[in-house]
């Protein structure tokens, strides 16, 4: 089954039949998860909280993402957060698209204890902001199709989005690494089975002159020193959220934090991965 959905390609590939009702029910599950969480909809749960301060009921995946989410913020010392949509929007990656480069000022993102509080599935915010769940949510989309899939019976699946692949059941699949710098290349390759592998890279979603949507809750700047991570986890979610932390944190930190296995690659060219690795790198 192969689909365009909240902005990249996806490809289910099962072991057993795929019914019309199964692929209509993954697609009802996608739609549904963009219409809370895409900060491009206007009537998305995203776009109700942008309004201003208030009290929020979140979808029952919202309290795992945001726990997920404070524990990158603690380990990245804030760098990794969900509030960074308004200075991503602000650098042009948004609905609208300002005139804007790489040296636009957007300054610091707002602290969490002084903007948010989660209590069980309750969100309560002080101030109008702008959420983005891209660090983490597109991991946990595919988990939910996983389970979505595993409803219908189908346990041997792999559901591949464009960088964010978990693999369940029987299946294996043998991924190779992208090379940042040219998509014809990897940097190495890694057997996935039973289990998640995410990447990140700053050469995905750019839209100008050194800014991309890798950004660093600090300064509200893109990233620059690293340019390409991977993790490895049981489930996409922690993978997808575990290779966004990796532009700011070690594999050995990463990995203490989360339970994830990283790899990353600098500018420069050097790699590095956490010594648990399972893959090949060729450099």
């Amino acid at each position: 089954m192969r689909f365009d959905a909240i902005g990249t390609s996806w490809q289910i590939d099962v072991d057993g039949a795929l019914s019309e009702q199964a692929r209509r029910h993954v697609l009802d599950r996608i739609d549904r998860f963009d219409r809370d969480w895409s900060r491009f909809r206007d009537d998305s749960l995203v776009a109700e909280i942008a309004a201003g301060p208030g009290e929020w009921a979140l979808p029952p995946e919202g309290k795992r993402l945001f726990a997920l989410y404070r524990r990158l913020y603690d380990l990245t010392g804030g760098r990794v957060s969900p509030f960074v949509g308004g200075a991503i929007a602000r650098l042009g990656y948004g609905p609208s698209t300002p005139a804007v480069d790489a040296t636009t000022p957007v300054g610091r993102v707002t602290e969490w204890e002084g903007l948010a509080s989660v209590d069980g599935d309750v969100l309560r915010t002080t101030d109008a902001t702008l959420i983005d769940v891209g660090a983490a949510g597109k991991g946990l989309l595919v988990d939910l199709v996983v389970d979505m899939l595993g409803a219908h019976d189908l346990i041997d699946v792999t559901v591949d989005a464009s960088g964010d692949l978990r693999v369940a059941g029987a299946r294996s699949e043998r991924v190779a690494l992208e090379h940042p710098f040219d998509p014809r290349r990897a940097i190495g390759v890694v057997e996935v089975s039973d289990g998640a592998l995410c990447a990140s890279a700053t050469n995905r979603r750019v839209w100008g002159d050194g800014l991309h949507h890798m950004i660093d809750g600090l300064t509200g700047r893109p990233v620059e020193n690293v340019v390409a991570t991977w993790a490895l986890a049981p489930t996409a979610m922690v993978a997808d959220g575990a290779a966004t932390a990796l532009f700011f944190s070690s594999p050995a930190e990463v990995y203490a934090a989360t339970g994830a296995i990283g790899v990353r690659m600098f500018s420069d060219g050097r790699s590095e991965r956490h010594r648990d690795f399972s893959g090949e790198l060729f450099s």
